[in-house]
């Protein structure tokens, strides 16, 4: 902890530059002549490192080190040698965590009150950072902090997504990060990455097969980054943000820890509550009178499920427990190489166990692969065809998720789940804080109420350093979370985060005092076709949680006054934090133009060049439910053409133009189920050609087939059937090449490696036809919206 010696006016940021006092001399050879020594800019000394971990999607009922199913034994090692909090919350949603958790400011506050994908003009929920709220890692760098991120960053507007920028949201840019090693966006493939270091793409040098996992791609770069500040600057602090894509689906792990849970969660889901309900009781992490929560009619009970079914739902959370456990598994190789560089007395660690509930977007029977549920194609995963699948089920070929029930049964004791702002079970996150030289409980638990936000001025407190007054210039905001320090010492302290408003897509509560009033307004797998009600309509209801922990007994009946008081101070904390105007036409938000969000690519056609890549679908001309052409301008080598030309997508889904053999030929790839190919009869010749694909879409609504011709100088060479097309989205994070497939390769006929084009591409026009304007090819904004949801 910082010794309070430090003498420098840290509340404005960059600190100025302080002017040369003294005699000046004319000649540096003058006896007069003396300079300052040069100091290196440093934060307060005894300032602690700081790492903080933050999982995704894990609920309060997962982790082994509160009562899970889940084995963590890393979490439980910090948690022996640290404190846990049992009542520290999120906001119930990925990007709007993030960015609290950043800033120390409520997710309204800055800006983002939803996903990135929906942001509209209004600025509780525009997705741009405002500039009168320097994120922490920006305050730590210019405090002589070391800074670095890894993983996942959800915080970039969607508009600046592409490699061209702007990079002022990136981490690396306005963030304050010195360093970023991860993806950009709501998930990721974890067997096949779209990576950034800084803000350039990079591909990974194995494959799935060679050993390849992001989640130890990322542990290993950031355990070289911290060896590399220690040995090169062993007196600078080091500020480490690591975010793992752990467990947002898909659900990715190797096979070997997932078989280390098979028959465990034979019981089903129902039961798996009640046994993790009795080992939090036994562990103390919730109070002896706490009550489980019921089951919500909407979820269904493990014994109405088809038989056919429960081998493929055992599977899901066999492989999700996997997961956690990997995730958690290379945490602990970050932790030991702390203990082996003799860092971990003096580093503050954060272990906050999901950034929301656990999600319940994987649909009431869980999925193989996202991409069919997303697309309306679910019914083609048929009990027969994920049986078929088992032993796939969280390799390099699925993209799954796991059902409701699961879901449900890993926020135990609580009720719902990820989105749902007015219930623990989508808020409350179990968190471990570990400080050996500043906190001399080990193994303790602490129950004062806390929230994200608290962990920034936790850490400026940490460090000796003020909130900054101004930064660039421009005045700061208030940080709105409360130092948590006062309590690392003090397990009975009285608890100081008093009042803390929720809000998630309608949404909504309000914690004061121990009461919370709370009312739910949307189904979270309910993602399209849910009547909701005026939000006046909305039913609250009323818990005093200092007496009923889970929110089990609706007192709203009994004490409509306390009720009454509570709703008016939600609105005030509304109206303080940019929450109004509330909006639940989140479907219309989509609609860019609607919404009032910039736009990247405009008009009917776009120029792409050789090169170019790692183009997500915000990035690239929407080709979907329309007829579309694709041209190319390359030149082909003596011996002939061979690989990718330009593709979109990735095993799971997506298209390629490419020369197998010297031939031109082309494939779609229907959600990894269905392969359409079409070839030309001759080979493409040496030289400067101009190659051509036309898709004449069928019509009759989105996500019909067509017809492929194939075309090299005007001259048609090839022609081919599309039986069925993707109408919504091809990949989550696995976007567009030109010149090769990075990535998932989207046809079968080459590998991940080695698919350059051997010519060269002096560009490529993607073009859509007129009937574009035909109103039965469009997806409907609330199919649009599913799409986005499910993918923060």
């Amino acid at each position: 902890m910082s010794d309070g010696t430090d003498k420098i006016n840290r509340s404005v940021l960059p600190i100025p530059t302080r002017p040369r006092t003294g005699l000046i001399t004319y000649d540096a050879k003058d006896p007069e002549s003396k300079y300052p020594v040069i100091e290196q800019l440093r934060p307060p000394k005894g300032a602690p490192n700081v790492l903080v971990i933050l999982l995704d999607d894990v609920g309060f009922g997962a982790s082994s080190a509160f009562g899970g199913p889940c084995q963590t034994p890393n979490a439980e090692r910090l948690a022996a040698g640290g404190l846990k909090y049992n009542r520290f919350h999120t906001t119930a949603l990925c990007s709007p965590t993030r960015q609290a958790l950043l800033t120390g400011r409520n997710h309204h506050s800055v800006g983002m009150g939803g996903i990135t994908e929906i942001a509209s003009g209004s600025p509780g929920y525009c997705s741009v950072l405002p500039n009168t709220a320097s994120p922490l890692a920006k305050t730590l760098k210019l405090n002589g902090y070391a800074t670095a991120q890894f993983g996942k960053c959800h915080e970039v507007p969607v508009w600046e997504t592409s490699p061209a920028g702007p990079f002022d949201a990136w981490p690396t840019g306005g963030g304050g990060f010195e360093y970023f090693y991860g993806f950009i966006g709501g998930e990721a493939h974890q067997w096949y990455p779209s990576l950034y270091e800084g803000t350039t793409p990079i591909e990974v040098h194995k494959t799935p097969e060679e050993g390849y996992h992001f989640m130890a791609d990322m542990t290993d770069k950031a355990i070289a980054w911290v060896g590399q500040q220690k040995a090169l600057i062993p007196d600078k602090p080091f500020f480490m943000y690591f975010a793992p894509g752990a467990t947002h689906a898909p659900h990715h792990v190797p096979k070997e820890w997932a078989d280390k849970y098979k028959g465990k969660f034979d019981q089903g889901w129902d039961k798996l509550r009640e046994e993790t309900f009795a080992r939090q009781l036994k562990l103390g992490v919730i109070p002896s009178d706490c009550q489980l929560t019921p089951r919500h009619e909407q979820i269904p009970a493990w014994d109405q499920m088809p038989e056919e079914m429960k081998p493929v739902l055992r599977r899901q959370m066999e492989v999700y427990a996997g997961f956690l456990e990997y995730a958690d598994h290379h945490v602990g190789r970050l932790l030991d190489s702390l203990d082996q560089m003799k860092l971990t007395d003096d580093t503050l660690i954060y272990y906050i166990i999901g950034d929301n509930g656990a999600s319940a977007e994987g649909t009431l029977i869980g999925c193989y692969n996202e991409m069919a549920n997303f697309n309306g194609l679910a019914a083609l995963e048929t009990p027969q065809f994920l049986m078929e699948r088992l032993d796939k089920l969280g390799g390099p070929d699925s993209y799954n998720h796991f059902a409701v029930g699961w879901a449900h049964a890993m926020n135990t004791p609580y009720q719902w789940t990820k989105q749902v702002a007015s219930h623990w079970g989508g808020t409350r996150n179990g968190t471990i804080v570990h400080w050996p030289s500043g906190i001399a409980g080990k193994g303790e638990v602490r129950s004062q109420f806390h929230h994200v936000i608290d962990v920034a001025p936790t850490i400026l407190e940490a460090a000796g350093l003020p909130q900054p007054q101004a930064v660039d210039g421009v005045a700061q905001m208030a940080i709105e979370g409360v130092s948590m320090l006062y309590s690392f010492n003090e397990a009975k302290a009285a608890e100081r985060h008093e009042t803390q408003y929720f809000e998630m897509f309608g949404n909504r509560g309000i914690y004061h005092k121990g009461w919370t009033a709370v009312t739910r307004h949307k189904t979270p797998w309910l993602l399209h076709g849910e009547t909701v009600p005026a939000f006046d309509d909305d039913v609250w209801e009323l818990y005093d949680t200092s007496k009923d922990w889970s929110q089990a007994n609706d007192l709203a009946k009994q004490m409509p006054d306390k009720l009454h008081q509570l709703q008016r101070l939600w609105l005030i904390e509304a109206a303080r934090y940019n929450v109004l105007p509330l909006d639940d036409n989140v479907a219309a938000r989509f609609d860019s133009d609607l919404a009032g969000r910039p736009v990247l690519i405009k008009g009917k056609s776009q120029i792409l060049f050789g090169g170019m890549g790692r183009l997500s679908e915000n990035s690239v001309l929407n080709l979907k439910n329309k007829s579309h052409s694709v041209t190319a301008e390359i030149v082909v080598p003596e011996g002939g053409a061979e690989g990718v030309i330009i593709s979109q997508g990735a095993n799971i889904g997506g298209w390629s133009l490419y020369a197998k053999g010297g031939k031109l030929k082309y494939c779609y790839n229907l959600i990894g189920v269905q392969h359409f190919f079409a070839e030309s009869a001759d080979a493409i010749p040496p030289g400067s050609h101009q190659v051509r694909m036309e898709f004449a879409y069928a019509g009759g609504g989105p996500g019909k087939g067509g017809t492929v011709s194939l075309f090299i100088n005007s001259k048609k060479v090839g022609e081919g059937a599309v039986g069925a097309t993707a109408p919504s989205v091809f990949s989550a994070d696995d976007g567009c090449d030109v010149g090769c497939d990075t990535g998932a390769p989207v046809s079968p006929d080459y590998g991940p490696r080695g698919n350059a084009f051997n010519g060269v591409i002096k560009g490529v026009q993607l073009a859509i036809g007129e009937d574009t304007e035909h109103a039965d090819h469009h997806v409907s904004p609330e199919e649009a919206l599913r799409v986005a949801l499910a993918r923060q």
